[in-house]
């Protein structure tokens, strides 16, 4: 193993407009990753898959 970061394929909210930043999500075997895409060299978060459909049930991201 080199000890560098796996490539992963981040893609754009399809929600935020084409001119506008927003968070980039990806799917990592059974976890979901999300980041700032303004920052793609920051921090990433990523959650159980189990999690994220929860937060995408509860519309919360919508209010």
């Amino acid at each position: 193993m080199s000890g560098r970061p796996r490539a992963r394929n981040w893609f754009k909210s399809s929600l935020s407009k084409a001119s506008e930043t927003c968070v980039e999500v990806c799917f990592d075997g059974g976890r979901v990753g999300v980041r700032d895409s303004k920052c793609p060299g920051g921090p990433e978060l990523f959650f159980e898959g189990s999690q994220w459909d929860t937060f995408l049930r509860s519309r919360v991201w919508q209010r």
